[in-house]
Order: C-alpha cells, then structure tokens, then sequence
C-alpha cells in the first residue's frame, strides 16, 4: 500500500492512482526494497529540495525516479507528485552506480537530470563484449540516456571530465546479481524488471509521449505500452552519505 507523503489530501482518485502503481510495482519488479515510512519521508523532502534548488519545484503532477548513490544505499525509488499535490511512493529497488579506482570510472554525478529528446533512447542489442558480458541487458531493453554530463574521474588524479550518463539494464547472469554494490562505470544499472516498469508505463516519458501525441513518431516508444497518468521527465540523483547500510537494503548475497 503506499503512503502519502504531504500534509496535502491526496483526493480519492489520486489515491486510487498511487495505489494502482504501487503495486504495480511490486508485481512487476523485482530486488525491491522495503523502505521504512520514515526514511520514505526523507527521500521525499531531498527530492523536493534538489527540484527546488533547480527552480523545477511547479513542474505540475508527474512520476520521478530518485536515485541514492550512497554505497551503502544503492536504490532507485519511484515517487509520484500527483494533481491534488500530494507525494505518494510507488517502489523501491536495488541499484548500481559509479565504482571509482579504476580506469575510466566515474563517480555517478549528483543532481537533477532531465530525460528529453535532445539525448534519445535507444534498446539494446544484447550483444556480448570483450568479456563476454551484456552491458545493457538482453536485446530490446531499453536504454534510458541523460547526455554527456561532468563527472569526477576516479581514477589517476582524479578531476573532472566529461561522460555518458545513461540508466539501464545489466548483464542478467553475470552483473544482476551485484546490484545492491557499486559496480559501473558512471551510469546506473538496473534490474531487467525495472527497466521494463520504467518503459512499459512511461514513467519518465512526458517528452516522449509529448512529441508522439503532436504526430512525430517516436520508435523507442513501446506499442503495448500502459501509460501512467502523470509521466515525469527527471531522474534526481542524491548521495544520503549514510554510513552503515541499512537493514532495508541489504547487501545482494543477504538477500
């Protein structure tokens, strides 16, 4: 069941919506989290903060995925901010974002990011690399791509430089079961579930469905799609600097 999260009433049809979505998400993803009512209402207050500080605080109704870089964290929440103003939790789910130490890996970059055409999406090829490894998942998952971004280098003497910020799906038999640890290059990797939550519902599609419903095709869009009713277009990215990794989000071989 979810929660509302404002001392706004959230209107019967709101609520119903949340509900709906929420568990959604939790028949339909997987390495969830079960985050405590407490530490829901803190992430709610960074996500309003971060979209204060960006001057995107009356972006109106629509879905945010909200990430927490923090190593002892780990997770991609879903929140809604809905029409009557309230914020209600859809889900949460194990995540992995920059490793610093070696070559070419980046500290993932905190802020708000902006899922829109100028970067578009593409789906995976589900090809293997040099090391036998899917980077993005098996063919047809999506890539959700945020453009070149600045990032700390963490590796030499450090300093910053420029990388592809991108969210998506990871090698199922190799790399899934890690998450929970930082692992990748800069970007953020997800469960397979995940993704498809995220594609098959528009989610982060405003844009998208935006320029679809105007007469521009958008091929990346799925054809059996099931859109939620408040599409967002940002992912926010926080570091809850948490030292000692709470008992919600375990490590992967706890699980």
């Amino acid at each position: 069941m979810p929660f509302s999260l404002s001392h706004a009433a959230s209107g019967e049809e709101a609520g119903n919506q949340a509900e709906t979505w929420s568990d959604r998400f939790t028949r339909e993803v997987d390495h969830r989290l079960d985050v405590p009512l407490p530490d829901q209402q803190r992430y709610v207050d960074r996500l309003q903060r971060s979209m204060n500080e960006g001057g995107l605080s009356n972006g109106g109704p629509q879905a945010f995925v909200l990430v927490d870089r923090s190593p002892a964290v780990q997770a991609a929440l879903v929140i809604l901010r809905t029409a009557a103003g309230s914020w209600d939790w859809v889900g949460a789910t194990a995540i992995s974002t920059g490793k610093p130490g070696t070559f070419e890996h980046f500290l993932t970059p905190l802020g708000v990011f902006a899922h829109s055409l100028d970067n578009p999406d593409f789906r995976a090829l589900g090809t293997l690399n040099v090391n036998r490894i899917r980077g993005y998942g098996v063919r047809g998952r999506r890539v959700f791509d945020f453009g070149w971004q600045t990032a700390e280098r963490g590796w030499g003497k450090g300093g910053t430089s420029q990388m592809r910020l991108q969210m998506h799906a990871t090698d199922p038999h190799v790399l899934e079961g890690r998450l929970g640890t930082v692992q990748s290059e800069g970007c953020i990797r997800i469960p397979a579930t995940l993704n498809v939550f995220l594609d098959r519902h528009g989610i982060l599609d405003a844009d998208y469905e935006q320029a679809q419903a105007s007469g521009k095709a958008q091929w990346v869009l799925r054809p059996d799609r099931q859109t939620i009713a408040w599409p967002g277009r940002f992912m926010v990215i926080v570091d809850s600097q948490t030292l000692a990794r709470p008992a919600w989000s375990p490590s992967p071989g706890a699980r």
